[in-house]
């Protein structure tokens, strides 16, 4: 069989990553919450027949294939041997006139453990991706390593790099949610007919979109799933892309006039020079002025700012950044610069003041490549597809540059005879502002984690703090017995920046759901030089190429203990 090396691609780093509980878990306060039943496994029998063996409602089962101990690699690591199943759901004809399906892959252990993953893919899904289960900053573990059985699904259309599919009905339904509802029992059931017994206990998990599937699933089908492993949660991604267009606007005064840089969508195409509204090097002296003020707030100075809300607080744009006496020569910023980075790191809002989207940390990730293709490319092209053709009623063009912010918020909400559900209903877990829904899924015992960047340039680590500030308003997160957040300092969006961003949460949600375990610290790891999940070439080069830090759930921050190396994280504990 052809040995196949998994390489990281933009869009798997969203995914991936790998780690180890660090610190002693700590128990659940009063024993209030039950603890689920922890997994048995068992073994696969057979994988080519299944072609001829399953019957599933919906469901046509294309191949099964036995895939050998090592012809996949996450890292430098084997993939155990594995049953690879591909199969399409609700084959029909679109609207449109186009082919539809939801096409997946599914990937079964031959030594299985009694557990199944949902892996929910990012961006705009369209892609039948590895169902790997891959975690969170480089490809070193993930759920199928672990043994569990894992789906992967395009999500009912073909094409990651398009939005047509958002000009039929029953595709967006599909994207926003419905392919996970019809996929996830199906699944359950191939896992009964393939191992002679059902699974034991079912997760699902992803970052951007795929965190925003986790959410969304926890409001959608909270008796399906076990735990749920949040990334990045593009959970509020109509009004995230909105307020993406909204900052084109604002920097848009400020670039280079006539200034243009290559379309990455339109090989013969370009795009207003956004970058030179607020430059690389610019960033990196707000990314230094940040540090200055707050990198020792947890007691190192070590080039990582791990104290972001107390950050927040002490740091002040207006008389921390060198203010250009002249011209800017990239160690400055001018007047009207800090003036609109103040107002898009606030929050969008319209022209009436109406709140659009959360506002964004301050923190050293600002000069990330990451950040500035999110902001200033991204913003220009992705962002306005998806907003014209998948979040509006009526499907309507958008110029990123002109739109009028307004009146397209206003299409979010709205619905007509061909659209008989809003962009914001198929899109945004029910209840997201008042989670009082999620208390049956709390009561059963099941778990939430969640994780994001504090330098996400699209989907605001704000937003995500401030779910699980409601929550606890809500009363259903006392001494965080249901839901725990972990912040990752200097992440961009999903992975990249000054950060230590291979980690795995997998391992102790499932610690947690089925020992009653809670999480507190979880090792992170930096990717330097060496690293097997691939090198993250944005590390400072004064760093440790194997530095690591706990990642503490939220509120705690990891503080250096005042002794030993700063690039050891037994040398920081979470307070």
């Amino acid at each position: 069989m052809t040995r196949i090396q998994f390489k990281p691609t933009l869009q798997s780093l969203a995914l991936l990553g790998a780690g180890s509980v660090l610190i002693a878990c700590s128990s659940l306060p009063g024993g209030a919450l039950p603890t689920l039943k922890a997994a048995t496994g068992a073994s696969l029998p057979a994988c080519t027949t299944l072609v001829d063996s399953l019957k599933l409602s919906h469901t046509r089962i294309e191949s099964a294939a036995l895939v050998a101990a090592g012809a996949v690699m996450q890292g430098d690591r084997a993939v155990p041997e594995h049953c690879r199943v591909l199969g399409r759901m609700h084959e029909r004809k679109g609207s449109d006139g186009r082919d539809y399906a939801i096409g997946f892959e599914m990937r079964l252990p031959v030594a299985w453990n009694g557990r199944f993953f949902y892996q929910g893919n990012g961006g705009l899904d369209g892609a039948v991706v590895p169902a790997l289960g891959a975690l969170g900053g480089g490809p070193l573990t993930g759920a199928l390593m672990q043994g569990f059985a894992v789906i992967s699904s395009d999500a009912g259309h073909s094409g990651p790099q398009t939005t047509v599919f958002g000009l039929e009905p029953q595709a967006r339904l599909d994207y926003g949610y419905q392919a996970v509802q019809k996929l996830t029992p199906m699944a359950k059931q191939l896992i009964q007919a393939a191992y002679g017994k059902g699974p034991d206990r079912s997760y699902i998990g992803g970052c951007s979109n795929g965190g925003r599937h986790a959410m969304v699933a926890a409001a959608r089908l909270g008796d399906q799933y076990d735990g749920y492993l949040v990334g990045a949660p593009g959970y509020r991604l109509p009004y995230a892309a909105l307020a993406q267009i909204w900052g084109a606007q604002q920097w848009a005064p400020l670039a280079t006039s006539g200034a243009t840089v290559k379309n990455p969508l339109n090989p013969n195409g370009t795009l207003p020079d956004l970058a030179s509204a607020f430059t690389v090097q610019e960033r990196q002296t707000v990314a230094q002025a940040i540090a200055n003020k707050c990198d020792a707030l947890d007691g190192a100075k070590d080039g990582m700012v791990q104290a972001t809300q107390a950050c927040q607080a002490v740091f002040n744009l207006k008389t921390d950044v060198a203010t250009c006496n002249g011209e800017r020569n990239g160690a400055c910023l001018t007047s009207a610069q800090k003036d609109v980075l103040a107002t898009v790191f606030g929050g969008a809002k319209t022209a009436s003041g109406q709140p659009i989207y959360a506002s964004f940390p301050y923190d050293m990730g600002v000069a990330g490549a990451n950040w500035g293709s999110w902001k200033f490319i991204d913003s220009l092209i992705r962002d306005p597809l998806a907003l014209s053709t998948i979040f509006s009623v009526p499907p309507a063009p958008v110029d990123p540059l002109k739109d009028n912010i307004a009146a397209r918020l206003a299409m979010f909400s709205a619905t007509n005879e061909s659209y008989r559900e809003s962009g914001w209903s198929l899109m945004t877990p029910p209840g997201e502002t008042q989670p009082d829904n999620l208390a049956a899924l709390r009561s059963r015992g099941a778990k939430v984690v969640l994780y994001h960047g504090v330098s996400d340039a699209i989907f605001s680590a704000e937003d995500t703090r401030q779910w699980v500030e409601r929550l606890g308003k809500a009363g259903l997160n006392p001494g965080a017995d249901f839901a725990r957040y972990f912040p990752v300092p200097g992440m961009n969006h999903c992975s990249m920046g000054p950060a230590a961003d291979q980690f795995d949460l997998l391992g102790p949600l499932v610690k947690w759901v089925e020992q009653g375990e809670a999480p507190q610290a979880v090792l992170a790891s930096v990717r330097g030089a060496g690293n097997a999940g691939g090198v993250n070439t944005e590390l400072p080069a004064d760093w440790s190429a194997k530095r690591t830090r706990p990642l503490c759930a939220y509120p705690t921050v990891a503080t250096y203990k005042g002794s030993g190396s700063a690039e050891d994280a037994s040398n920081f504990s979470c307070k």
